[in-house]
Formats: structure tokens, sequence, C-alpha cells
């Protein structure tokens, strides 16, 4: 949701603006769309399968192996590495210390108002206070006075200014909370989007033939005090349009209100003189829903839950330094982007090859004992091709030819933790993979009791032909035309990720 990626009604000048000094890359998936499995997965560079998490009560270091993660490989080869707000998921995910001191060289900065995101701190109805998903706030009204973004933002501009150690490269990691639920924002931000504006997504109904474990029920709403007094039916809903459009502009008003803070922390790069030689990276760790097939939040293997923003901005390869001021918008904006098929696993290894580090082998098919390795491609032969007119189009010929995403679910039909099975209490995982062309996902038999899966037990099959339907509304998978497709899909399934890497890569 950035003008950069074809959305006209957001207005976040500051992503534009590295967005214009960088690569876009079109087609980035996450592995799995939940917060601590998605983290880990890409700060190792390896597969929930291979770190033993698809959920939120595990560390890899205890659960699977002693990996090295992206900070610490950097901070092992002479970088001061820091953390602000959330990089790693917090808790018991990350070793209940953010993962410190193996990735960083200093105490993560963790904002203290972070602990008020399952409190009534919004205003209600009648004056009270409530635990709303709609939720913009007089920041003055709030706990501390602040807000956790804020709060980050403020550490990492002190880093940045206060950096003067110029013999020593530093790796800063800068995590910000929002546009992630709840929607608690500056109520400023609103007057950017009237709600009359606000539209719904294309085609807000079920999808058709989904099967019963691939649906989300977004439990994580409701929760909230405000979905819970408008007595949606589960698992379905669906949300009245109304409460949809809320949602739809408190997201959006998040995004700008996000785009505010990064700008503060460009400002201060471009100020200290640093945006020449820092090579600097926007993602985010999954996709979000709203409203798209019924949908809301994230939790499925769906194209807009997995699909993420990524772009990579390299001064003296994409652009001429790595930010800007953010100029007035124009029509004309041209975008230096990659179509190629790309994961998140895939940052770790192309963030060491930019910066000259040596390089990640490919992680062997057991690599519980190996502390070193990568479970993606580095992604920098993409960025080299973007930048050239034309681009060269054996390059994205040559390049992956699908990725990987994955869910787990407790059962067959929507319950009420289906949403975020522990892994002790799942039964079936979704096996999803997105090639050029199509989104074909298996959901097969998982064993908690040992973490493996039995791949002749197939439960449900999803195949959406993106070349004709790219929002995934109809899942074509028992459509006789599409029989070929789906035997030979399921065979690369199957082989996994190994058989999809670029034909160089060893």
């Amino acid at each position: 949701m950035l003008r950069s990626y074809g959305d006209q009604l957001i207005k976040a000048p500051n992503m534009d603006c590295l967005a214009r000094n960088s690569v876009l890359f079109t087609r980035a998936f996450s592995q799995q769309a939940l917060c601590g499995p998605s983290r880990t997965s890409f700060l190792t560079s390896r597969r929930p399968d291979t770190t033993k998490l698809w959920d939120v009560h595990y560390y890899w270091r205890r659960a699977a192996g002693n990996y090295t993660t992206l900070p610490q490989y950097f901070k092992e080869h002479g970088y001061h590495t820091e953390s602000f707000g959330k990089i790693f998921h917090p808790g018991i995910v990350s070793g209940q210390s953010t993962d410190y001191p193996y990735s960083w060289s200093k105490p993560p900065y963790l904002p203290s108002t972070q602990q008020f995101k399952m409190k009534k701190v919004c205003p209600g109805s009648h004056g009270k206070l409530q635990m709303n998903i709609v939720c913009p706030v007089n920041v003055s009204t709030q706990p501390e006075k602040t807000l956790p973004d804020i709060q980050s933002t403020q550490h990492a501009v002190q880093f940045i200014e206060n950096w003067s150690n110029l013999s020593q490269p530093f790796f800063l990691a800068l995590g910000y909370h929002k546009p992630h639920v709840p929607f608690k924002f500056p109520e400023n931000y609103l007057k950017f989007y009237p709600l009359d504006e606000i539209k719904l997504a294309n085609y807000n109904i079920k999808a058709l033939r989904l099967p019963s474990v691939a649906w989300n029920p977004w439990a994580d709403l409701r929760k909230r005090d405000d979905v819970k007094s408008l007595n949606i039916s589960f698992p379905y809903g669906p949300v009245p349009k109304h409460f949809q459009k809320l949602m739809i502009q408190c997201y959006y008003a998040s995004v700008t209100y996000v785009d505010d803070l990064i700008g503060q922390v460009f400002a201060i790069l471009n100020k200290k003189g640093l945006s020449n030689n820092t090579i600097t990276i926007l993602t985010g760790d999954h996709g979000w829903a709203l409203g798209e097939n019924q949908e809301w939040s994230k939790f499925s293997n769906s194209e807009v839950a997995t699909r993420v923003p990524l772009m990579v901005s390299v001064p003296g390869m994409t652009g001429k330094s790595g930010v800007h001021s953010p100029p007035k918008y124009s029509s004309e904006h041209q975008y230096k982007t990659s179509q190629g098929l790309v994961e998140l696993v895939d940052i770790f290894p192309s963030l060491v090859e930019l910066a000259g580090l040596p390089p990640l082998k490919t992680c062997p098919r057991n690599s519980f004992n190996v502390t070193v390795c990568t479970e993606g491609h580095s992604f920098v032969p993409l960025i080299k091709n973007a930048t050239l007119s034309p681009q060269s189009p054996s390059v994205i010929k040559n390049w992956k030819s699908a990725v990987f995403s994955q869910y787990p679910r407790p059962t067959l039909q929507p319950e009420a933790d289906s949403d975020q099975p522990r892994a002790v209490d799942s039964r079936f995982m979704g096996y999803s993979m997105r090639t050029n062309s199509y989104r074909y996902t298996e959901w097969i038999q998982f064993y908690p009791n040992n973490f493996t899966v039995n791949w002749s037990k197939v439960f449900a099959k999803e195949l959406y032909d993106h070349d004709t339907d790219t929002e995934e509304h109809v899942n074509v998978a028992a459509d006789p035309k599409y029989q070929d497709i789906v035997i030979k899909l399921s065979i690369k399934l199957r082989q996994g990720w190994r058989n999809a890497l670029p034909p160089t890569c060893t």
C-alpha cells in the first residue's frame, strides 16, 4: 500500500522518495504470514521448517540450531549493530533478550509504551476508554504522552546524531509497529483520508471454492471491543461496510504516520552526511488483508497475506544517494522495478554481498549443526538488472522459478485459534508455492509430536491463476482444464525451494 506500488490514495512521500532511489521488488514474499516465524526466518535466512518456529512459543537457538543471524554476521565482521523497536519478535521467540548479545552490540531498545497494546487506551463510546482496533488518539492523553513508534524513532535518530566512530561501520535496524493492529496513531492523520474517499476492496466476498482449512477467521480483530460490539458471526462475518471503511481509513492513516517518522530518520542521515554511503532496505514481515475476499489481517497463505513491500537503496548503484528530501508528487515519477520472484530469506545473503562480506553458502539439506548458511539466494543480480535500460530479460528468465510460504492450522474447520495455533496443537500444514503464473497450495498432515509432515495425506488443494485472477477470487484446483497444471505444480511443490533456485546456484 504505497504510491510506488500503485496505490494513488496513500500519502507517504518519504517512503516514495526512498523508492525513487531504490530498486522495487514487485513480487516479494514472506515465508509465513505471522510476525515471530517470519522475522526469525528472514533474520536467519532459514525457512520455518528449519527454524522449527511456526508460532511464537520457541527460541530457534534452543528448538532448532545455533543459527547465525543477519545482524550477528555483520557484528562478527566488524560492524556496530543496534536495534530499535520491533526487529526480532520479543519474548520467548528471541530468547527473552531480543537475541542480545548474539546479534547486537548493545541491548536492543524496546519502546516502553508497547505494553499498552492490549489495554483500554482508545477513546470509546460515552467517554469510556476501550481496547479498540480503530484507535486514533490525542497523543498527549496516552500513557507517557507518547506512542511506541515515536519512541523508537527518537532513539534511532539519537543514535545516528551521536554516531562519530567513522572508522567502524554500523548496522542499524529500526522496526515500526504500525500499521500493525491496533490502528493506534495520532488522530490528526485522519485528515488525509476523508471517509467518503475510502473505497472497499474490489472483491470483498469470500473466495469461491476456498477450502475451510485455508480460511483465517481474523480472531485478532474479534478480541477488540469495537469489533465485539458489531456481533459479527463466526467464522466468516462479514464485517459491516461502514466499519470496513473505518479500518481501511485508519490503516492508511497509520502508514502516513509511520512515513513521517521515517522522514525524521532520513533527515538525520542527510544532516550527518551518511546518505551517500548507507545501504537502506525497507520491507515488512508479512502482508495484511483489508477486506479482500472477505479476509482481514494475515494468518494465511494468500497473496495479500504473504506479499510484502521490498525496496533496496544502494548509493551509486540504484541512485545518486540513499535518501533525499521528498519532492512534490508528480505523475511522471519513474521507478526501477524488478519482477523477479524474491523471498525474505534472500535479504541476508543479498546484504552480505552488497556490503562486500564473505558470501553465504546454500544450506545443506540437514543444516541444524551448520551455524552460517542460507536457504535463500542473493538478489543482487536483479538489482543490477533493474538499473539497466532496457533490462535484460534473460536475468529474470534464469532467476528463481518459484517462492514458498506456509501456514499451520489446528483443525480443518475454522476455530478460535485457527489464526495462531501453537505448534503442538497444529495438525495440518499449508504449503504454498508462487510461480510466475500461479499460486498453488496443498494442506497436508502435520504431526506435532515430532514436527514432521506426511505428504501422502493431502486434505485440500488451492490453485489460483494469476494470469487471469490476480486477486485470487476463484480456486480452480478442481477445474478439469487445470488438472495437468495441478499435477505439475504438485510435483514442483514437493521438490521444494532448492529445485526452484537459479540454475547457477550451488
